[in-house]
């Protein structure tokens, strides 16, 4: 294919933002990341328009860096190309460059012409790491991030200096010190979280949201053509409707949010369902994580909201909560590259590669869309490549859960995440995947592996009436599950949230435990060698060679 750069601009965006710019002289100037766009944050909120300039950097190359889902490339460039024109139509001059090395590659340039540059720090550390030469060079003047709603010592005082961390001890030192849900000093309705209300099945009713679409515009075209164009080979669908980009398009998606999910989020964020991969979750974590929708607004406005309180607290907890809190454990641990009390963390392709229990096997292709037989994981990959999205549930327990029974390469599942989701960086998907997800870094910040059989996703979904191995009889799931815990006994034994299903794990007699591993083996081999697992599959690995 070919990867050449195009010119600088692409027609439509180069004639909109000349028709907006103005006078470049005398202003000062600002690196402005991809993940950065929002004028509600650092000096674009507070100093003057037209005492200001902005950079702003497409890099191909970044694009091409992993096979990223082509709806992925299209949200964060159609996003930087609207915010440019919004910036240079408040009188912000603008210097937009196309870059065909890194962003590094493309200041330094520009540094030389217009003197050092500011920019708040970026979230990723990648970026980070790409900017780190300019940075030590004193061309770039870095700010703190003004998106983040906590400190590090809001970590340090709630989670403390050195792990194991965890977030709900982070999440109670920071409604103390906020307020946010508190009053007189203790909190709403008697506790900090309200989880364990907010686990209930849905069964169709009350009916399940259905997102909004959005206008397409000429940037928006010239921007799916240009990532059809140059990223054709990537996977996942171009969909034009589901695109938001403009201030409109943020505000429409965060109006639906409020009025459509989130009276209804609190007791069914946990539900999975074929009717609808969205439920009542939001869909702005995009959008969220570019900056397009500030944390600090969408949690005032939820404060503000006349919500139940499950669900006012549910939503509050995860933006609050768990999305700073992952940010802190990444920063903490150089992205997992230095774990306290661990010998050095291996690296591979960019990223740290932690294996807590050993797992090392292949990422099945089930999870590029080949079918495998489980109803429930080809559901939500199928979602995944037509929409770049799926709520946490279905990350956690369908994908996460079945690559973890699997031992599948827990670095090889996060690439996997980071390049089919739309809201994926490599401070949001990292934590939730090595460290959640897979226990790829044991105890760190998560107390258990997040694993389950069969029953968990029968009672938390209908993906079951739709599979051809009957939950009952021939659903691999439970099999995988025991045989995990008995292959990973001897790393998990001394985790007290573990001692129940350890312990009836035990009390499985030796021709189940030798059918759980046969059964564990037989659908490794069948998804590895790209083939379904079949009913006949699973009561073939079950039946005693010997009997």
């Amino acid at each position: 294919m070919d990867r050449r750069v195009p010119g600088p601009m692409s027609s439509v965006f180069r004639t909109e933002l000349a028709i907006r710019q103005t006078d470049p002289a005398g202003r000062r100037w600002l690196f402005v990341p991809y993940d950065q766009l929002s004028d509600a944050l650092g000096p674009l909120a507070r100093e003057a328009p037209e005492e200001l300039g902005v950079v702003v950097v497409e890099a191909p190359a970044k694009g091409g860096r992993r096979p990223y889902h082509k709806q992925k490339l299209a949200l964060v460039l159609a996003n930087l190309r609207h915010f440019t024109l919004e910036q240079a139509a408040r009188g912000v001059a603008v210097r937009h460059v196309v870059s065909p090395g890194g962003y590094a590659d493309a200041l330094t340039p520009l540094v030389r012409e217009l003197g050092p540059l500011r920019m708040m720090e970026a979230a990723e550390r990648e970026l980070r790491a790409d900017l780190e030469p300019l940075v030590t060079k004193g061309g770039l003047e870095v700010l703190p991030h003004e998106g983040w709603l906590t400190t590090e010592d809001d970590f340090e005082r709630g989670a403390g200096a050195s792990p194991p961390w965890r977030m709900d001890a982070f999440y109670r030192q920071v409604r103390k010190r906020t307020g946010i849900l508190m009053e007189d000093g203790k909190p709403v309705g008697g506790k900090y979280s309200f989880d364990a209300e907010n686990r209930k099945p849905w069964d169709g009713a009350p009916p399940a949201a259905i997102p909004p679409h959005f206008p397409l515009d000429p940037v928006k075209e010239e921007v799916l053509e240009l990532v059809e164009g140059r990223f054709g080979d990537h996977p996942g669908a171009l969909r034009p409707g589901d695109l938001p980009a403009t201030r409109e398009d943020a505000e429409t998606l965060w109006g639906w949010a409020r009025d459509a999910c989130l009276p209804r989020f609190g007791p069914f964020e946990d539900a999975m369902s074929v009717q609808s991969r969205t439920l009542f979750h939001t869909r702005i974590s995009g959008l969220l994580n570019l900056h397009r929708l500030t944390p600090r607004r969408v949690v005032g406005d939820v404060l503000e909201m006349d919500l139940p309180l499950a669900s006012r607290e549910g939503f509050l907890r995860q933006v609050l909560g768990w999305r700073e809190f992952v940010r802190h454990v990444h920063r903490a641990t150089d992205g997992f590259r230095k774990i306290p009390g661990w010998d050095p963390v291996p690296e591979r392709d960019g990223g740290a590669a932690p294996s807590f229990l050993g797992a090392d096997g292949p990422l099945p292709d089930a999870f590029w869309g080949t079918p495998s037989g489980l109803h429930c994981l080809d559901h939500v990959v199928e979602g995944v490549w037509e929409e770049g999205y799926g709520h946490h549930i279905t990350r956690l327990m369908v994908l996460s859960n079945l690559a973890t029974l699997l031992d599948v390469d827990p670095r090889a599942i996060t690439d996997w995440f980071w390049v089919a989701y739309t809201d994926a960086y490599d401070w949001v998907v990292e934590p939730n995947v090595l460290a959640m997800g897979t226990f790829a870094v044991g105890e760190l910040m998560t107390t258990k592996p997040y694993v389950s059989g069969t029953p968990y996703i029968r009672k938390m979904s209908d993906f079951c009436e739709g599979c051809v191995l009957d939950p009952d009889e021939t659903c691999p799931i439970s099999d995988l599950y025991w045989a995990f815990l008995e292959r990973h006994r001897a790393r998990l034994e001394k985790n007290r949230r573990l001692a129940l299903p350890l312990a009836s794990a035990s009390r499985r007699d030796e021709a189940r435990k030798a059918s759980d591993v046969r059964v564990f083996e037989a659908v490794r081999e069948r998804m590895g060698a790209g083939q379904a697992v079949t009913p006949e599959v699973v009561r073939s690995a079950r039946r005693d060679p010997d009997g």
